[in-house]
């Protein structure tokens, strides 16, 4: 983290970057709203990423560094963040290929094995409010994965979604009654596991050296086939060859593949939140799966 006095929203990424690496920006390109390609002094390029929420810059940039610490998987270093800007490496994007998926479902394996203290656990120096996308995500800890689950992840989101309208009480019903029977639909007991936590495919970018590359993490301690479900759910390429470069290291327990779905509860109800009804009959289809086992 830097040193520097903090300066305001209304800072330009180029002034952003150049006070947090101490090093002048010789050029910028604008990529979205929040994100730009910086050049700084010397020619090494970084992103920089604003965040209006100051606890989201702060969750980002520790679990940057909570999967770095793992040594597995590979992230874009850190070079600085503050309460509203982050500066990272730029990771310069190549195409997919069956090999980097192989090695990729490795790393991954490799990163869920090295574990947290507790399911909901936040990178050592990250905040307990912190972030999955743009909803709020709170990180509380607990012992029996069924049960925080539920709590933490998949309920909170469902009466927000009740309380906007979104959802319909009679489909939250279905939802809630599979989260009673969490116990007994969610396999064998394991380990916490260290997440990405928001391992969609936009968040996995396929390097020019031939290795797949993770960003924009919501990392915390969770249930290792919930990374694996977020891979599924909106496609990744290679897919077959990451499970089986995964399964390699670290087999998955049998009916994983059921599974699926009661993992996806969370995120599909993030998505609810964020973006609506279209991603509401997916939970609650998902739901009814699980309850028809």
């Amino acid at each position: 983290m830097s040193t520097r006095a903090e300066a305001g929203t209304g800072e330009d990424p180029g002034a952003a970057a150049a006070r947090l690496t101490g090093r002048p920006a010789t050029r910028r390109r604008p990529l979205s709203a929040v994100l730009t390609e910086v050049t700084l002094d010397g020619g090494q390029t970084v992103m920089v990423k604003r965040g209006d929420d100051p606890g989201a810059v702060e969750a980002e940039a520790a679990g940057l560094r909570w999967l770095a610490d793992a040594g597995t998987v590979r992230v874009p270093a850190v070079h600085g963040h503050d309460r509203h800007w982050l500066v990272t490496d730029q990771v310069p994007v190549g195409r997919p290929g069956a090999r980097a998926a192989a090695r990729f479902g490795r790393d991954l394996a490799a990163l869920h094995a090295v574990g947290a203290p507790a399911f909901g656990a936040p990178p050592p120096d990250g905040p307990t409010d912190a972030y999955i996308g743009m909803a709020p995500m709170r990180n509380v800890t607990g012992t029996d994965w069924s049960r925080w689950y539920a709590e933490h992840r998949v309920l909170p989101y469902l009466r927000r979604a009740v309380d906007d309208g979104t959802v319909r009480h009679g489909e939250a019903e279905v939802i809630e009654r599979a989260c009673e029977r969490l116990p007994e639909l969610a396999g064998p007991a394991e380990p916490p596991a260290r997440l990405h936590g928001d391992l969609w495919n936009g968040n996995v970018l396929w390097g020019a050296d031939g290795q797949a590359w993770l960003i924009d993490p919501a990392a915390h301690g969770g249930h290792r086939e919930t990374d694996l479900a977020m891979l599924h759910l909106f496609g990744c390429p290679h897919l077959d060859q990451v499970l089986d470069g995964y399964q390699e290291v670290a087999p998955l327990a049998g009916g994983w593949a059921d599974r699926v779905g009661l993992h996806q509860l969370f995120p599909l109800l993030v998505h609810t939140v964020l973006f609506g009804r279209g991603y509401a009959g997916q939970a609650v289809t998902v739901a009814r799966a699980a309850l028809a086992r």
